[in-house]
């Protein structure tokens, strides 16, 4: 079967960091066939992304000057026929200039944050998150953030295993949840380094944690124990549970031939019902869907 294509726009004033990073990570991923489209620093002229299946908008100097109007349209025929947008750092400008982001959620980089919301009052912009998804449409911050919106696209095509196999190659953990801050505004308080309370935390996930469990463990009062937790994750410690066991869920989907019963009790969710309710709510689909389309998607 064919590979998903990917197009990775070569953009007037390129930061090059923001196309190494889709470049490195999907183009080593089997499932995708990457190009650069463009008129500098490409591998294809512009014209190629027409037909790809996700086009990725990387960062780019000078965001107040626009890019030209065959990049802007390139961007909106994308939308148009139902692929998937990603934007890196300003990148998330440059779909807001074309009028794909108007009346749906977009992040950028904390420095354009105020500047996209000047500029773009359409778009609901939502400030220090890694990156948003609205529908087909994927924006993000820079640097790091880029890397965990990649492996997000991963995980969306090929499951959670995939990405995390993938993110081993550029020595990253799984992706961060896209709603993990950007920065925050407090040096790290002493005393913060609750990895082994978060291991042990993934060692129990089918039983009934809560966050005087947690708390404990750490040898910590409640409430110092949730302001460094959340310090150092960037979400409560439930909010962090509830992600862990969704992806440990979405590993043995993809990896084991367990009945969802049998995932529902390992990974904390309790019963098949509870488990198919927070699935949907989450991923979209139901658990059964969900392991058809990465068995299809693996297939490719």
């Amino acid at each position: 079967m064919a590979k998903l294509t990917v197009a990775i726009l070569a953009v007037p004033r390129l930061i090059a960091l923001d196309l190494s990073i889709p470049l490195h990570i999907l183009g080593r991923y089997a499932g995708y066939r990457v190009t650069v489209c463009g008129e500098v620093m490409s591998t294809h002229p512009l014209a190629a992304a027409a037909d790809a299946d996700i086009i990725v908008v990387p960062g780019y100097d000078d965001p107040e000057v626009s890019l030209p109007a065959e990049y802007l349209d390139v961007i909106r025929a994308t939308a148009d026929r139902g692929a998937r947008l990603v934007g890196i750092c300003t990148g998330t400008l440059a779909l807001a200039a074309a009028g794909v982001l108007d009346g749906r959620d977009a992040t950028t980089h904390w420095e354009y944050v105020a500047r996209l919301r000047a500029n773009h009052p359409l778009v609901n912009v939502l400030e220090n998150r890694l990156f948003v998804e609205d529908g087909k449409i994927l924006t993000s911050a820079g640097g790091g953030a880029a890397i965990d919106a990649c492996l997000h696209v991963i995980t969306t095509d090929f499951g959670a295993a995939a990405a995390y196999e993938a993110g081993k190659h550029v020595v990253a953990g799984p992706a961060r949840s896209g709603d993990q801050r950007q920065y925050v505004d407090v040096l790290t308080p002493p005393r913060s380094d609750l990895s082994t309370t978060r291991e042990w935390a993934m060692q129990h996930l089918g039983e009934p944690l809560t966050v005087r469990d947690l708390a404990e463990h750490a040898s910590l009062p409640r409430r110092t124990f949730i302001r460094h937790f959340t310090t150092e994750t960037g979400m409560p410690p439930m909010h962090w549970v509830a992600l862990q066991r969704l992806l440990s869920a979405r590993r043995l989907l993809e990896t084991s031939d367990w009945s969802v019963e049998r995932i529902a009790a390992a990974t904390g969710f309790g019963s098949a019902a509870n488990f198919r309710t927070h699935f949907r709510r989450q991923v979209g689909t139901t658990p059964s869907a969900y392991r058809g389309l990465i068995s299809y998607n693996q297939d490719l």
